[in-house]
């Protein structure tokens, strides 16, 4: 990859901020990204990674071969207008808005536009993240590797059809916050067996990161993993039968469901205001 490859962002939250946080930690320098939103709100903390700041949209679209365009959904056909005439055939137009989908992004920008559709989850922050990315009818195969190649400090990056940006919505963007209710409920669990709280938390968050560097590094299958820590007539099968009572796989799976769908709602939305 290019080191004097230019990179833009248009909005300043949290999944820019962790995306820029990955690719500056790869062969791009804090010089070569530019950062716009209309209020400073959200901007010094990417000044305290050297990135310039602007309040111009136009100014970072100009600048850059690479724009993520990381603004809340309905806000989207709005800042695609604005750009659109100084969009140019050197462009990648990367989409971090969930349900935007490619035939909405093509359609609102010049023809024969590059556009990427990401979605990204909030781990990125600190590089943990799980991305997954899938190509418009003009981005090559070239375009794909190039946004690998940024992405891959950010944590797991994968490519696949748009169909699956909808399902990764449900099963990563809010899984995450799936799984902190878990483990809110795992310290909850145990403040109500006598435990202090922030020890229950600070164990809770522990057992979660091991748990996921386990079940990522070993390459195993979670029921494997969960049957290993099960002995015959032990603690663990006592807790699981508990669990399995209360529905948690039942109620995970249709929550998974339930925000895939809510993606898939806000993506006709989308495509009905452009």
């Amino acid at each position: 990859m290019d080191s004097q490859l230019k990179i833009g962002f248009i909005g300043a939250g949290n999944m820019a901020f962790g995306i820029a946080k990955g690719i500056l930690t790869g062969n791009v320098l804090p010089v070569n990204v530019k950062v716009s939103a209309p209020s400073s709100r959200n901007l010094g903390r990417f000044q305290e990674l050297g990135i310039p700041i602007t309040h111009s949209n136009i100014e970072v679209v100009c600048g850059s071969d690479v724009v993520f365009v990381a603004v809340k959904p309905h806000l989207v056909s709005l800042v695609l207008n604005e750009i659109s005439q100084h969009v140019t055939d050197r462009h990648i137009i990367v989409s971090v808005a969930a349900g935007v989908t490619l035939s909405t992004l093509e359609e609102l920008l010049p023809e024969n536009s590059v556009a990427i559709r990401l979605m990204p989850n909030l781990p990125c922050l600190v590089q943990e993240g799980a991305l997954l990315f899938a190509r418009g009818s003009h981005a090559k195969q070239e375009d794909g590797a190039l946004l690998r190649s940024l992405l891959h400090r950010c944590g797991l990056v994968e490519e696949g059809p748009e169909s699956w940006i909808d399902i990764h919505t449900g099963l990563s963007g809010s899984g995450v916050a799936f799984v902190y209710l878990f483990a809110e409920a795992l310290a909850e669990g145990a403040v109500k067996m006598g435990m202090p709280s922030a020890l229950a938390h600070s164990i809770a968050s522990q057992t979660v990161l091991g748990a996921g560097r386990l079940l990522r590094d070993s390459g195993k299958h979670p029921a494997q993993l969960r049957s290993e820590v099960c002995t015959p007539g032990g603690t663990t099968i006592y807790g699981l039968h508990t669990l399995e009572q209360g529905g948690v796989r039942a109620s995970t799976m249709s929550a998974v469901e339930s925000a895939t769908e809510r993606a898939r709602e806000l993506g006709r939305k989308s495509a009905a205001r452009k």
